[in-house]
């Protein structure tokens, strides 16, 4: 099975599970979601920055995030994609690395970047709008790319890639 059919595929499952709920260290399938990396790319000014990235569909996986994680490398990240789009709120809990997180618009651009999310906080981190996605990424990450409010973010099955 291609990985565009397998994203597919996963975006309607959950579509029709919707909501969020809790998840403990052991999360099933978590293995197989870190194999199936979906490149997200984003468009910045003249710059384009590609993250390998791990697919948050189920409710159990977008309830677990990058919990408990010791590292993310700089290329990798975790999206988080919703059907329909809306205003959403992430918290730091169990996160033990700081992380960049970017909320994503329906049509792909970055609504806001919440820089350095303080590890463990569960402080909520509000996504300010309706958004269609949120990409996680290693804390730092967004400014060492040169990211901002506003550049071109796909994905297989995302919004459409820039030109």
């Amino acid at each position: 099975m291609t990985a565009l059919r397998k994203f597919l595929l996963l975006t309607v499952a959950f579509a029709l599970c919707g909501g969020c709920q809790s998840a403990g260290p052991a999360v099933a399938g978590e293995t197989k979601a870190r194999e199936a990396l979906v490149p997200v790319t984003i468009v910045s000014h003249s710059s384009r920055h590609v993250y390998q990235s791990e697919l948050a569909i189920t409710p159990a996986q977008q309830a677990r995030g990058l919990m408990y994680r010791t590292e993310l490398a700089p290329d990798r990240a975790m999206l988080f994609p919703f059907r329909p789009a809306r205003r959403t709120a992430f918290w730091m809990k169990n996160t033990l690395i700081p992380l960049d997180i970017i909320f994503i618009r329906d049509n792909g651009t970055i609504a806001r970047i919440a820089e350095q999310a303080t590890p463990l906080s569960l402080e909520p981190i509000d996504s300010g709008e309706s958004v269609g996605a949120v990409l996680e990424i290693v804390g730092g990450g967004a400014a060492a790319a040169g990211l901002s409010v506003e550049d071109r973010v796909s994905w297989p099955g995302g919004p459409k890639p820039v030109p």
